[in-house]
């Protein structure tokens, strides 16, 4: 049986809730690393990646590495810092783990069984079995979910095609996942791709900071396989941590600097940042009643028309593909989640209309949806599937349906029908640091995230349109 991480003991709910009334007053905090000699500044940390420089801003001020974060919480040497790294937007890329598979043989904390292997507890005894047993973390930097299914869930697994021959049982899936970024949470509407971490607010349990709580304590027992849970000041130094970190690209190898010529990239802009939930919301749920902005990404609007070298050039590319990015028309249709969808506000989505990207990514310069809204672009459809991925048969218990699907997504968290390969949207900053893309991983680079894209909505992407856009995420 997997255990459904979801849903945990009584007593450290109460614990966390007496943290969260704490820090709704502390407001947004951070997380770290060690930090490069040629650091401007303490609370900065500096790292190169594909197109330039990435930085991390805390505003707390010093990266405290004392922090949990950093500590040794279970029984399996990882810590938080084991898969959520600064240098790689603070997740994990393949090509790191791979050479800290080689500089470890395998042995690295990271390469577990209980979840670092495409099967449980897979055979790991030599160093050939361990390369094939982590196989998944090591090409996509992808980490195995266990859940059951839900006792009172609308569907049952049928079968499985497992390329692993994991022997698991029916009751529950595997499912691989990237591990989402533990930098700039304040602007988090849902915690975890399947928002698994996000229950519905109750009067104990009704922020963000509380669902990154609940999550940290999760991450200790499951991922670090600790004996006992988090004390309530632990959970609470982990978040504060987290939270209060701004991660942004700040420098683009041919356009300069992020934040010059009135340009605001990098994260002392991010930081800034307005945000609550529902802002620029595209189907009228913003608290404040302002209409959707579709132009929701500004950072490079000064830049749209600035001399003729070859550095103005750069930077109109990336100008321009924020432009593309607010305005290419898409006919958005078959996204289950959206179109159709009623809303509680008596707003009814139509089966197919005309957007743009930021109708799914509409908060301002962050790019995540604003409210928790999962939905399915088509990632998880059997005509996509790779053969180093599962294949899950699910069949509806009121209608005999069937269904496939590489991962039954949210579905796994409601128990709903209706949720099968729902995800929620991540947040666009630091993308040029934490290749490959997607939750699974499937898209190598950012241009087969817009090749992605292209084929599922029928676009009609031109060659120069797909350099400015990769210009533009690469520059966020």
């Amino acid at each position: 049986m997997r255990t459904q991480t979801h849903n945990q003991p009584t007593p450290f709910r109460a614990a966390i809730t007496v943290f969260a009334a704490v820090a709704i007053v502390a407001a947004v905090v951070v997380s770290s690393h060690p930090l490069r000699a040629d650091a401007p500044e303490p609370s900065v940390v500096v790292t190169p990646d594909a197109t330039g420089q990435l930085r991390t801003l805390n505003v707390n001020g010093e990266f405290d590495l004392s922090n949990p974060f950093f500590q040794e919480l279970g029984t399996n040497g990882r810590t938080c810092n084991s898969c959520h790294q600064p240098d790689q937007g603070w997740t994990i890329t393949p090509a790191v783990v791979q050479q800290r598979f080689a500089d470890s043989k395998g042995l690295d904390p990271i390469f577990r069984n209980n979840d670092g292997s495409n099967c449980e507890n897979a055979d790991i005894s030599t160093l050939g079995k361990r390369r094939r047993a982590f196989s998944l973390l090591m090409t996509r930097g992808l980490i195995r979910i266990g859940i059951d299914v839900p006792p009172d869930a609308e569907f049952v697994i049928d079968s499985v095609d497992d390329p692993y021959k994991c022997e698991a049982p029916l009751s529950g899936a595997s499912m691989y996942r990237r591990p989402l970024p533990s930098t700039n949470l304040g602007f988090l509407s849902a915690v975890m791709w399947d928002g698994r971490e996000s229950p519905p607010p109750t009067p104990s349990n009704n922020t963000i900071l509380t669902n990154l709580a609940q999550q940290a304590d999760d991450a200790t027992t499951g991922h670090a396989q600790s004996t006992g849970h988090l004390t309530s000041q632990q959970a609470g130094e982990i978040v504060a941590f987290e939270t209060g970190l701004f991660t942004a690209q700040a420098r683009d190898d041919m356009a300069g600097r992020l934040s010059a010529d009135g340009a605001h990239g990098g994260p002392a802009a991010l930081s800034r940042q307005p945000f609550f939930m529902g802002i620029n919301d595209p189907v009228g749920l913003n608290p404040a009643g302002t209409p959707f902005d579709p132009a929701a990404f500004t950072v490079f609007a000064a830049w749209d028309r600035q001399g003729h070298d070859e550095q103005a050039r750069a930077r109109q590319s990336i100008a321009r593909g924020e432009q593309l990015f607010n305005t290419k028309p898409i006919t958005l249709s078959g996204v289950a989640g959206l179109n159709g969808q009623t809303f509680a506000i008596g707003v009814t989505v139509p089966a197919s209309f005309s957007g743009t990207c930021t109708i799914c990514h509409d908060t301002p310069n962050v790019g995540n949806h604003s409210v928790k809204a999962p939905l399915n672009i088509g990632l998880t459809d059997p005509s996509r599937r790779t053969p180093d991925m599962p294949l899950y048969t699910l069949r509806n218990l009121s209608t005999g349906e069937t269904v496939q699907t590489t991962d039954p997504g949210r579905a796994m968290i409601t128990g709903k029908w209706a949720d099968v390969g729902k995800f929620k949207g991540p947040i666009l900053r630091g993308l040029a640091a934490r290749a490959p893309y997607f939750h699974n991983g499937s898209a190598a680079t950012l241009e087969d995230v817009l090749d992605f894209y292209d084929t599922r909505f029928n676009i009609g992407f031109t060659d120069q349109e797909k350099a400015n856009l990769i210009a533009f995420l690469s520059a966020l």
